[in-house]
């Protein structure tokens, strides 16, 4: 089971977002039956089996065990990831492309920025799972609390000077290309 799986076909996603079928991929985070799921979820078995099937379809369930009981076999499936995030691309092929937003402070950039970085890592996870290999990636996430727009213009300032600096330290023209991505964000406030 992946830890997080990105969804990038429209059937997929919408099949995952369907309420019902959201609430039993989450029940399949552990293996299950669909009689042992409809038990579960208060459902019947037959109504579970249909939206288990669409799920399978759609690869977000996969086959865990057969139990063989007489002549009857019993199938337990599990969800194919803990997660899952629906990619910009399933929703719409015209998804948001941050090179045609030339205002790099807008939460439009942002928004674009985020869907290709959702899109892009979500391919190459994929790749580099099904080859068995490892995707190289480093994340830093952090939550910085400033004072005035003053001192938030300020770091933004410095933060940029910083990056760049490494950037050009570490650069090498014939080296493997990545992609560095640097945002910041208020933070939501929490709803009451």
């Amino acid at each position: 089971m992946q830890d997080v799986e990105v969804i990038e076909s429209p059937g997929a996603a919408a099949a995952a977002l369907d309420p019902v079928r959201a609430r039993l991929l989450g029940e399949l985070r552990a293996p299950a039956s669909a009689a042992g799921l409809a038990a579960r979820v208060g459902m019947a078995r037959q109504k579970v089996n249909y939206h288990l099937r669409s799920l399978e379809a759609h690869g977000l369930v996969e086959l865990a065990d057969e139990r063989r009981h007489g002549g009857i076999t019993e199938r337990v499936l599990q969800a194919s990831a803990h997660a899952y995030v629906v990619s910009p691309a399933a929703v719409s092929p015209s998804a948001a492309d941050p090179s045609t937003n030339p205002d790099h402070l807008s939460a439009g950039y942002l928004l674009a920025l985020a869907g290709r970085l959702v899109r892009e890592v979500g391919t190459l996870a994929r790749r580099a799972g099904s080859s068995g290999g490892r995707l190289p990636t480093l994340t830093v996430d952090t939550t910085i609390g400033f004072r005035s727009a003053a001192d938030r213009a300020a770091f933004a300032e410095d933060l940029t000077a910083a990056v760049l600096d490494l950037a050009a330290r570490y650069h090498h023209d014939d080296g493997r290309p990545h992609r560095l991505v640097v945002a910041a964000h208020p933070v939501p406030e929490e709803e009451s």
